[in-house]
């Protein structure tokens, strides 16, 4: 036994705060009576325990609260033995300080069961009040009428409170109602702006315009370069061929490095879809250098400096995003990222890039086939019949934006760390990602042009059978497969729509090629080839009727030849080689009588 301890028999709970041979002092952990010597051959049967103060998180009101009450009675803690003494004390206390002896004695005793400051704390008691019949109507209102998309002004919901709340059934007021003032006040006391903002304007408008921004940007969410952010936009700029007829509006898709902002790659085509995603990943690993100087553009390769695919890439939810096709990209070593729908701010970069290209030759292009804000609105000018660029020519200045946006635009908000200025690292996006590709953490990947293209082919189900690895319903074959083809078996196969001519077995090491055995559709698309089959099919059919017809007159002509040659039974069999060669004597033709008879 110690002091402090804590000591427990049935229901008895008591804490010893001084201690003697023979007794001790103790108090009932209850808190309800001053302490008391306690024998200490009484104390034999109890057991430790223990008591905790209950107010552990405490608000700065509570914590101040707490200290002024321990300050009022730790006088009386140095005469805890001594009841004249410290009874003395508490009188004075009491005086000085204006609050009563009982209300000190209840602070002195709770702090000795607890040991503990905190216990001191006065407890806040949250004490809902209830609304009245005027306000729980008023709250009917605002819910039903005013948090809501329809965007009910104020005034409107509350000519609705009284007529559907208060008048009665010849729609006559009352004497006593409440004031639009008094409703107006309600609405504005009890208004959290968050659920007002996202009931009247949707969810998905507040986090992209009114939630609020307390992040530290794409660098937060992506600490090191190899975070590529995928996004697909229509050109504001109608476009002609080399005829000069107007063709429509091209898709540009892109990727941006998240963190340093590097524009990755890009594709501009006149369809969507993962064949645009597949260009895109082409483009990202080829040489820029080269690619620039076909368009007659001479850059350095520190300039646009990329040849590797982006660990993770970040996409939303677009339909050429979210299909199987592109998820194969992940057997790369890809992981993909979805973001919700209608959210570019969490894709801030690739947006970025995307407004600077679109912002910098509509000024220079107005009158070209550029589309201006009032394209949709009723009389606007048809822009369609300004176009004179062609995709070539336009694909031209999408390039030169992207280098200028690479290794020319200044970065200004980029946080640089320590290093960085040190090293003197300049405000553009390529020169960022040099530096980063020194540091820790870059996530790239190494991929072949050949290996993308195959990761991207759609895929189907293909069928070993005696005849051929079927797949779409043609035949393949390959060197070595000879027990699968007797076998048979389903596996997965990856074609190319454009060329049927060969499809790739999936395996554990990769793609096999196999050969197209039917040759006759060599170098056809598969839409060719279905087309041709559908004719095929067609010319068919309708010759069914006449051929089935042409058999009923074969089979009417045999039965009347077999009517006519009815067997006598008495043919001798004796003799049948000699005969058959008389008879193939007289059957016997000169075919030289052909050539001297012309």
């Amino acid at each position: 036994m110690k002091v402090n301890d804590v000591l427990r028999k049935g229901e008895d709970k008591v804490r010893v705060l001084v201690l003697r041979d023979d007794a001790c002092y103790c108090i009932d952990c209850s808190g309800e009576c001053m302490p008391v010597w306690i024998p200490t051959e009484k104390l034999r049967g109890y057991t430790p325990d223990s008591a905790r103060a209950i107010n552990t998180d405490m608000t700065l009101k509570q914590k101040q609260t707490a200290h002024e009450r321990y300050t009022m009675i730790a006088p009386m803690l140095a005469f805890l033995t001594d009841d004249r003494e410290r009874s003395r004390i508490m009188n004075r206390i009491s005086e000085e300080r204006k609050i009563s002896k009982q209300t000190l004695r209840r602070y002195l005793c709770r702090y000795l069961v607890y040991q503990d400051i905190t216990a001191l704390a006065p407890v806040m008691r949250k004490t809902k009040q209830e609304l009245t019949p005027d306000q729980k109507n008023m709250r009917w209102a605002l819910n039903k009428y005013f948090y809501t998309t329809k965007k009910s002004s104020l005034t409107e919901v509350y000519v609705k409170l009284l007529k559907e709340r208060y008048c009665d059934a010849e729609g006559n007021l009352p004497a006593e109602y409440p004031s639009m003032r008094q409703f107006r006040y309600f609405e504005q006391k009890y208004r959290k702006q968050e659920n007002y903002l996202i009931s009247r304007n949707g969810l998905k408008n507040y986090q992209r315009n009114d939630r609020p921004l307390l992040g530290e940007g794409v660098q937060e969410f992506a600490p090191y370069i190899g975070v590529g952010m995928l996004d697909a936009t229509v050109c504001d700029i109608y476009l002609v061929n080399k005829e000069g007829q107007i063709v429509g509006r091209p898709v540009l898709v892109a990727g941006a490095d998240a963190n340093t902002s590097l524009c990755l790659g890009y594709s501009l085509l006149w369809e969507g879809g993962v064949y645009s995603l597949q260009q895109l990943m082409l483009n990202i690993v080829s040489d820029k250098v080269k690619l620039c100087r076909t368009m007659g553009i001479s850059i350095e390769a520190q300039q646009w400096p990329v040849s590797s695919l982006p660990g993770v890439m970040v996409t939303d939810m677009g339909s050429e995003f979210i299909g199987e096709t592109f998820e194969q990209i992940t057997e790369l070593g890809i992981s993909l990222v979805n973001l919700p729908s209608f959210r570019p701010d969490l894709k801030g970069p690739v947006e970025k890039l995307f407004d600077l290209v679109q912002e910098t030759y509509k000024d220079a292009l107005k009158g070209k086939g550029v589309i201006m804000p009032d394209f949709q609105e009723r009389g606007a000018h048809d822009y369609r019949k300004d176009a004179c660029m062609t995709l070539e020519e336009f694909e031209r200045i999408v390039v030169r934006c992207i280098i200028y946006y690479n290794s020319e635009r200044i970065i200004s908000e980029y946080p640089y760390t320590d290093a960085m200025i040190r090293a003197q690292v300049r405000p553009y996006a390529c020169d960022m990602w040099g530096y980063k590709l020194t540091e820790p953490g870059t996530n790239l990947i190494e991929a072949t042009r050949k290996e993308i293209v195959l990761t991207l082919f759609p895929r189907t189900e293909g069928k070993f059978t005696r005849y051929g690895l079927k797949v779409n319903r043609l035949r393949y074959h390959r060197d070595g497969y000879k027990e699968a083809y007797l076998k048979g078996g389903k596996e997965i196969v990856a074609y190319n729509p454009d060329d049927v001519t060969s499809v790739w077995l999936k395996t554990e090491m990769g793609f096999e090629e196999f050969r197209l055995i039917e040759t006759a559709y060599d170098g056809q698309t598969l839409e060719q080839v279905n087309v041709s089959r559908k004719n095929r099919k067609a010319i068919v059919r309708n010759e069914y009727e006449e051929s089935l017809q042409a058999k009923i007159r074969l089979a009417a002509f045999i039965e009347t030849a077999a009517e006519q040659a009815a067997p006598t039974g008495n043919a001798d069999i004796k003799g049948i080689r000699e005969i058959r060669q008389t008879e193939r004597r007289k059957k016997h033709r000169n075919a030289g009588e052909v050539i001297s008879n012309g």
